[in-house]
């Protein structure tokens, strides 16, 4: 068996006998809906699977398996299912139990609420993934540069302390000024994104500055950061989700499968060491997260169509990957 093959065995028969179900439960047009909500899953979070690739492989294995293992169960239920009701229960103010009913019973209504929450659920992601590639960018260590105009300018203003999160509050502050009328909603759930920004952060960096004394604990603190910046990666598709269908088994399915292809996607980038190898990757999809981060802010006042925030992604990590390649054979000459 191939390497590929076995590092996406998983996900490959999990979509199989899934599919299988969904056509049997709901026929043809349920098997079509759940395939476009995988295909919707698997091209907005591929940069995803490249920034976590660069994370994971500072984890032990044992937290590499439970990254596929429990990650996954975290990622299906947590953030595909209760996270969606959470925010809504917070926007409409009602309890968790009840938007939990609605969601199972009358999937259109769950839909219309979670559609009110868009501010809460577009300023929380969109500051939280500002916050992941401006906390990049800022970095005047950082040696290694794709776009080099621009990366080596921005870089230097890394020695500026937290000038990302000065930023993230600027944007913030100009979002509730624009919309006074949604000004708590944006400012709370903005900074509800840059808090927990830094503070899982915080607790990574503190675990990991001793690698070799505290490699599990460490561990624990980048996996707890890795399903955070999952969640924020994931709120797009979430919400993208109810514009193919209000069917809230279908939407755990689609994007659940999806997920479960991504993660394995990040194994296999970890193992194969292929961010060694492809120099600007990383650079890449950190530009695609940004493209994300202004996509969902935007989404706020308008409606941003999924094929715009999953294509930008896609040309910065191919961009990126393209530009890799040239590199190495560059340096293989």
């Amino acid at each position: 068996m191939s390497a590929v093959l076995r590092a996406f065995a998983g996900p490959i028969i999990v979509a199989i006998v899934a599919l299988a179900g969904v056509y049997l439960w709901g026929g043809g047009h349920a098997f079509y809906l759940a395939g476009l909500l995988v295909l919707l899953e698997i091209t907005l979070s591929f940069d995803n699977a490249v920034v976590n690739a660069q994370i994971l492989a500072h984890m032990t294995p044992k937290w590499q398996k439970r990254f596929l293992t429990w990650g996954i169960a975290i990622a299906v239920i947590g953030t595909r299912f209760l996270l969606p009701i959470l925010i809504v229960s917070a926007g409409v103010g009602a309890s968790p139990l009840f938007i939990a009913k609605v969601a199972a019973y009358d999937p259109a209504e769950y839909g219309r609420l979670l559609d009110g929450a868009r501010h809460a659920i577009s300023a929380f992601g969109g500051i939280f993934l500002l916050m992941v590639s401006l906390k990049y960018f800022f970095d005047d260590n950082k040696k290694v540069h794709w776009i080099r105009v621009i990366e080596r300018f921005v870089a230097g203003w890394g020695k500026i302390e937290s000038i990302e999160i000065a930023i993230c509050l600027v944007v913030l502050a100009g979002l509730a000024l624009l919309l006074p009328a949604q000004a708590s909603t944006i400012l709370l759930a903005g900074i509800v994104g840059i808090v927990l920004f830094v503070a899982v952060q915080g607790i990574a960096s503190a675990f990991t500055k001793d690698a070799e004394a505290a490699v599990g604990t460490g561990s624990v603190a980048l996996f707890i950061y890795l399903n955070v910046l999952d969640a924020a990666f994931s709120l797009d598709g979430v919400v993208g989700a109810f514009a193919l269908t209000n069917e809230l088994v279908l939407i755990v399915i689609g994007l659940g499968i999806g997920a479960y292809f991504v993660r394995s996607l990040t194994l296999y980038l970890v193992r194969r060491r292929t961010l060694e190898a492809l120099m600007y990757l990383e650079h890449g999809a950190h530009w695609a997260i940004l493209a994300l981060a202004i996509a969902l802010i935007t989404s706020i006042f308008v409606t941003v169509p999924d094929i715009i925030t999953g294509s930008v992604g896609l040309i910065f990590v191919g961009a990126a990957y393209y530009s890799s390649v040239q590199l190495a054979r560059k340096g293989s000459v």
